[in-house]
């Protein structure tokens, strides 16, 4: 196994580079920590290279992950703590990180099984929602999410970490406009809800049986006029007062588990 020991070696500059966003059309991603690394062999993502300190090495968890690799055709090198600290984007580092590729996203897939439940997400640009959203929609049954506008990048290393691995194996779409994704969604006869905080009716009041988009603002200014005016209903959740709206991430939870508990059998 080769060692690192320079905080100078391109292989550093890389996930530092990774870590601040996609650029350059480089279609890789950064991960950090032995779970999502985990998840990541298991969903078939190819892998570049993984970088493990001693300690993580040594451990039960590291030693099954680095024999799971030996079919792999990652590089797999051992650095330093020191060094795995100027790799890692977080503040206290897990022992290990990965670049891997950027897993596939494409709108068909979103809505390729019926019936369709589809989060269509519009400008929400924390990078933890992004990953939440993902999250909640993969453990309450969506088939995909879809993130349109000035959206957080949900293969960016903090929205992978929210996610927990979710955006690694389950249907996103991202990079292509909302215009785009509405009318795929129509293409596939799916009804089109538009969320907003007051004004619209209640979860339990629709029928989420029949495939189903729920389409969700950004922090703060919501979903403008403009495209509430294309959907096809509009939703709100019920809340007492004197909150006035939730946070991006929970609504589409409590959206997509009101669906899943009506398409549950009778």
């Amino acid at each position: 196994m080769k060692q690192l020991s320079s905080r100078h070696h391109p292989l550093v500059a890389t996930c530092r580079s990774l870590a601040r966003g996609r650029a350059g059309g480089d279609d890789r991603v950064l991960l950090d920590g032995i779970h999502l690394l985990a998840d990541a062999v298991r969903a078939g993502l190819a892998l570049d290279t993984v970088a493990f300190t001693p300690r993580l090495r040594a451990t039960d968890e590291g030693g099954r992950l680095l024999s799971e690799l030996s079919g792999h055709a990652a590089e797999v090198v051992e650095v330093s703590d020191k060094v795995m600290a100027a790799m890692s984007p977080v503040s206290t580092p897990s022992g290990v990180v990965a670049i891997a590729s950027r897993p596939h996203s494409s709108l068909a897939g979103v809505f390729a099984r019926a019936p369709q439940l589809v989060v269509i997400a519009l400008d929400v640009q924390e990078p933890g929602n992004v990953g939440a959203i993902v999250r909640a929609s993969e453990a309450g049954g969506a088939t995909g999410v879809v993130f349109c506008g000035a959206c957080a990048d949900p293969f960016g290393w903090k929205a992978i970490r929210g996610s927990m691995g979710s955006a690694l194996r389950f249907p996103v779409a991202t990079g292509v406009s909302v215009r785009e994704t509405l009318a795929g969604a129509r293409e596939r006869a799916v009804r089109i809800l538009a969320t907003l905080p007051r004004g619209g009716q209640a979860p339990r009041g629709l029928d989420l049986r029949q495939p189903t988009a729920f389409v969700l603002g950004g922090e703060g200014p919501g979903l403008s006029e403009a495209v509430l005016e294309v959907t096809d209903a509009r939703v709100s959740i019920p809340m007492r007062p004197p909150v006035e709206s939730l946070n991006v991430a929970v609504a589409a939870a409590l959206l997509v588990y009101e669906a899943a508990r009506q398409r549950e059998p009778v």
